[in-house]
């Protein structure tokens, strides 16, 4: 792929995967990615209405202003919440207000913590793979992280569901593509009557938690003290409206 070369000022964003599922030929192996500061061209992008009403328009963003020679298919969904939240700062500043319960708050974005993949959780390094044993029906599967193209392929799923007027199954479906094998079997024929027919609700519910415990993203939790001067802790930053659009 051919590298895009930038006339303005470029910063390097890491990944909060650093780098560890993609396979070496990869350059989303090295961990970073380059991206340049937004411009008026990316407000354009903003404010399409097309986009906007496809609800491309963050994916649209993200690819004008990633100057790295990457596949934006391939980006993990913890990866790309990084990107975005780096767009934000080279676009708007790192001053994010917003309001919870009435009350407005002002945080910087910059310190936001990434929570890193551990290598130890991989099968294999360079590889997205991960191994869990279900707690009910004691089978080992492996799975993956989803990535844009896989979310894409879901999305597209889904809606010729609907257009079947179909139950449309998106924990299922959702299921069928993140469970890779079941008990060392790789078919996907396989895995879809596994999640169909066999996988308990139980066992569904453990394997999502493990996956949120060990997944690479960004750390979108902040503190602050409340009008009856208690602490709270751990409370979703809210990705509104004026997150992107903050003179909204």
């Amino acid at each position: 792929m051919e590298e895009k070369k930038s006339l303005f000022p470029t910063e390097e964003v890491s990944l909060p995967s650093k780098g560890l599922i993609y396979p070496k030929e990869n350059p989303l192996s090295f961990g970073t990615v380059e991206m340049k500061y937004m411009t008026a061209k990316e407000e354009d992008i903003l404010t399409n209405d097309s986009y906007i009403k496809k609800g491309v328009v963050v994916d649209k963003l993200l690819q004008s202003l990633i100057v790295s020679p990457i596949n934006y298919n391939d980006l993990a969904s913890g990866d790309k919440n990084a990107l975005l939240i780096a767009a934000r700062v080279l676009g708007y500043g790192k001053d994010y207000t917003f309001t919870i319960n009435n009350v407005e708050h002002t945080i910087d974005l910059t310190e936001l913590k990434d929570k890193e993949l551990k290598e130890e959780h991989l099968i294999k390094p360079n590889h997205n793979e991960f191994s869990f044993t279900l707690p009910v029906l004691q089978k080992t599967i492996t799975f993956k992280l989803l990535t844009h193209s896989d979310e894409l392929k879901i999305a597209e799923e889904i809606k010729g569901r609907k257009k079947l007027k179909q139950e449309t199954g998106e924990l299922s479906t959702r299921l069928k593509y993140i469970i890779q094998s079941i008990d060392g079997d790789y078919e996907r024929k396989t895995v879809r009557e596994f999640v169909d027919n066999q996988l308990l609700a139980r066992d569904s519910r453990a394997l999502r938690e493990y996956m949120k415990s060990i997944s690479p993203d960004v750390e979108l939790k902040f503190e602050y003290e409340d009008e009856d001067g208690e602490i709270q802790r751990g409370v979703n930053v809210p990705l509104n409206i004026t997150f992107l659009w903050p003179d909204t």
